[in-house]
């Protein structure tokens, strides 16, 4: 049996271009439902290094996008404040790196509207000794790092409050056409197994690298190429502020705290499929090594997890080469001026920084295609849990964790997370996979990587009634397939250690490949 569906706006993909859209159409007054293939922020939204950019990366080589970031940079801060750490950021010259770049990196910023201050190389040093002592010449700028699964949550919760639908596990199967206008979409959903059709005023194709996929099913095209982008994750904060190369951007140039780990960033490869971007060992190594320039001995570091994800580039003409010349400013098509097909946008290019910026086009767009006039608000209405003041900082989540740790034990240790918040996060979601719990409750994301808390959350659930036995087995057992993926291409020294004891755990004690189900 099929479910129908009905709403103004339809938004396929939910990113954070896609949730943006969906919290600024609900603003608005529209009748929103935004559908995604998995869980929330699971596509490229999910898979970056986590900085929310100064613009500084881009005032030489693009500066209408760092223009962009910089003030919408300024904008997250007021609206988005719970999902930012303040954590503020260092362009340095290495020994490797041109002196003339610095100039004009230096005189690039203030054009850019990008906040910038030199201080002395023993400043520098000062605020991050583990910097390398060769430094030249630092620059401060106002980066900072931010929870892209926080920030999309927040802006879904926003949007579930005003009346919008949120439909996670919902893959597109086909775009409904009624001869020169789309007038809806056909959703499958994975876990009832059954169909559901929305029929919608405007389809907004939010799917980021998938995006061309989405508007091929339209009967057009979205030039959007992939970029693979490949990042590794470091057991602990080797500094404190977000650190990059100051040179023209390349590979591994940027390392950003975040949460409780360092991650460095990231290569920039094209690829035809944004599904097939699998990271190798020869990247990560590439990685490692670049990580000796800014911070020497981040190569004998313990690299917990390599991961990729796929940019949805969207290049300006078709005669542009390297990838990294691609502007990261966005483009919203109106597909009824460009292919005669109307009810449908589409959106593509971009950054997480400057995605409320992308949603007010997107949504500006929709206005204009339903003959409506309705002012956008997200610069000025915070997110559910955001007051403009609330950074997240790591010292208050063990201070607000210490608080009531006597009478309610811990679930991870590496994450700090109690058994209260695991069941108060399964309960408001009776759906919910172990794995959509790790985005919700970083379970697993720790330097055991779900060695001692997966087991222990699979357990609890089904102890409690919240899982069945079946499903309690199912989920664990795709969780650590989930997190062996990214372990593989990592796999030395230390975090070998510990990849061989979550072997002889999951193996050896629960035979987790035998378990009945």
């Amino acid at each position: 049996m099929t479910e129908a569906l009905e709403c103004q706006l339809l938004v396929i993909g939910g990113g954070s271009t896609g949730a943006g859209v969906a919290w600024d159409a609900a603003l608005r007054g529209f009748q929103v439902i935004l559908a995604d293939r998995g869980d929330l922020a699971t596509g490229t939204t999910g898979r970056f290094h986590g900085l929310l950019h100064s613009g500084g990366r881009y005032v030489v080589r693009d500066p209408g996008g760092a223009r962009e970031c910089a003030r919408e940079n300024v904008i997250l801060r007021r609206v988005a404040s719970a999902a930012i750490e303040d954590t503020g950021g260092l362009f340095v010259t290495t020994p490797l790196d041109d002196l003339e770049y610095a100039d004009r990196f230096f005189a690039s910023c203030p054009a850019a509207e990008v906040p910038v201050e030199e201080i002395s190389p023993a400043e520098a040093l000062r605020r991050e000794p583990r910097l390398t002592p060769a430094v030249r010449r630092a620059f401060v700028v106002q980066d900072g790092s931010i929870d892209s699964w926080k920030l999309v949550w927040s802006c879904a919760q926003g949007a579930k409050q005003l009346g919008a639908r949120i439909l996670p596990y919902h893959p597109v199967t086909a775009i409904v056409r009624e001869g020169d206008r789309v007038i809806g979409a056909r959703l499958h959903d994975l876990r009832s197994g059954g169909d559901v059709e929305v029929r919608a005023q405007c389809v907004i194709n939010a799917a980021g690298a998938w995006s061309g996929q989405v508007a091929r099913m339209a009967g057009c095209e979205v030039a959007v190429r992939p970029g693979k982008g490949v990042m590794v994750a470091i057991n602990h904060r080797l500094a404190d502020c977000v650190v990059n190369r100051c040179h023209m951007t390349g590979d591994g140039d940027i390392v950003v705290p975040s949460h409780s780990v360092s991650v460095i960033g990231t290569t920039d490869t094209p690829v035809e499929d944004p599904d097939d971007i699998e990271p190798t060992a020869e990247e990560v190594a590439k990685m490692m090594t670049a990580g000796d320039v800014l911070l020497p001995g981040f190569s004998r570091s313990r690299a917990l997890r390599v991961w990729t994800g796929a940019r949805p580039l969207l290049p300006k003409t078709a005669t542009v080469g390297d990838d990294r010349e691609v502007s990261r400013s966005h483009t919203v098509i109106r597909h009824a001026q460009r292919d005669d097909l109307g009810g449908l946008i589409s959106i593509a290019g971009g950054k997480l920084t400057t995605y409320r910026l992308m949603a007010e086009d997107t949504v500006d767009a929709a206005c204009a295609e339903l003959g409506v006039e309705r002012t956008c608000t997200t610069a000025e209405t915070p997110l559910p849990g955001s007051t403009g003041r609330n950074y997240y900082r790591l010292p208050d989540h063990q201070a607000d964790f210490e608080k009531g740790r006597a009478d309610n034990p811990m679930v991870c240790e590496c994450e700090l997370v109690s058994r209260s918040d695991l069941l108060a996060a399964a309960r408001r979601n009776p759906q919910v996979q172990i794995d959509d719990l790790r985005r919700v409750l970083r379970i697993g994301m720790g330097p055991c990587q779900g060695g001692f808390c997966a087991f222990r959350t699979a357990a609890i659930l089904h102890g409690q009634k919240e899982y069945g036995r079946s499903q309690a087995n199912a989920g664990l057992r795709a969780f650590v397939q989930e997190r062996w993926k990214g372990q593989r291409p990592v796999l030395w020294g230390q975090q070998l250690r510990q990849a061989q004891l979550d072997a002889w755990i999951f193996q050896g004690v629960l035979d987790i490949e035998h378990m009945p189900t």
